[in-house]
């Protein structure tokens, strides 16, 4: 991993994939379930997006970590990712470390996510928080498609500012969807949009820095009562049920309360969306 990291970091802006416009960068990711095992025999890549060599921490799960050498996102940057899991196969992706849009004098930086599931097959899509800086100018399209029987467990985290350097967010804004859909038909359609009045006001984050949400397709009514038991009294936090679409939020003023619960509601339900046991990627930890 660490070979290919430092070989990844010697692009420069000289790189063919790099103009005054920002960063182009496209990432496509194919799993498959052959010989009682998942596979990735499908990747390609342009600019500063690739993966590391997928493992088998589980056994029959395969894990891949996404990385973005550049370190940052910059006005005009825009990346493109595409997932495609095919019948049976079951696959996790993660992040080494946080995401970062950093400040834009004015033009928008684009991230464009696909993920395709099919018929019988698991992905689980935790990438580890997105830090957007004050001034930021994002747009984020998250875009998940299911088949009929396919499980999915998804978090996106946000982290409005840098609290820890005494910087709020009184400048910027995101423009977030997630669009969720099973055999073409919607679940879950949402659009946002967050500046500092929506940063401030008691109808969106009342000046919560970090806010998050959870999906879990394939969810129960008792999986629900689970959720609603660990979130007892605690304030920001909440969580619903449409159709078998589990949904969770989370607010906080700390990145790390949240990253705590969506965990912990992870664990819970793990067993029964994609019939895995309880399983924190090590990464986390580091």
């Amino acid at each position: 991993m660490l070979s290919e990291v430092r070989q990844i970091k010697k692009l420069t802006h000289n790189d063919e994939n790099f103009n005054k416009q920002g960063w182009k960068a496209e990432l496509k990711l194919g799993f498959v379930y052959s010989a009682n095992k998942t596979t990735l025999p499908h990747r390609s890549h342009f600019g500063p997006l690739r993966v590391q060599r997928p493992f088998y921490p589980e056994g029959d799960v395969c894990h891949v970590y996404l990385l973005h050498p550049p370190g940052g996102v910059v006005a005009g940057d825009q990346l493109s990712i595409e997932v495609n899991v095919d019948k049976q196969a079951q696959a996790l992706i993660t992040t080494p470390g946080a995401a970062k849009f950093y400040r834009s004098t004015g033009e928008q930086a684009f991230q464009t996510v696909s993920l395709k599931v099919s018929d019988g097959a698991t992905l689980e899509w935790l990438p580890q928080e997105t830090i957007i800086f004050e001034g930021a100018n994002i747009i984020s399209n998250v875009k998940v498609e299911l088949a009929s029987s396919a499980r999915f467990i998804g978090w996106e985290i946000l982290v409005l500012g840098r609290p820890a350097a005494g910087e709020s967010f009184t400048q910027g804004q995101a423009l977030l969807q997630w669009q969720i859909f099973r055999d073409g038909e919607p679940l879950f359609l949402e659009k946002m949009r967050l500046d500092s009045e929506a940063f401030l006001a008691r109808w969106g984050l009342n000046g919560c820095s970090s806010f998050g949400t959870l999906f879990a397709n394939g969810a129960t009514a008792s999986n629900l009562e689970a959720v609603r038991h660990l979130i007892a009294d605690t304030p920001g936090r909440g969580v619903t049920l449409i159709d078998d679409l589990l949904i969770c939020r989370a607010s906080d003023n700390k990145t790390q309360l949240i990253r705590h619960f969506f965990e912990k509601v992870r664990s819970l339900i793990r067993s029964d969306i994609v019939q895995q046991q309880p399983y924190t990627p090590r990464i986390w930890a580091t």
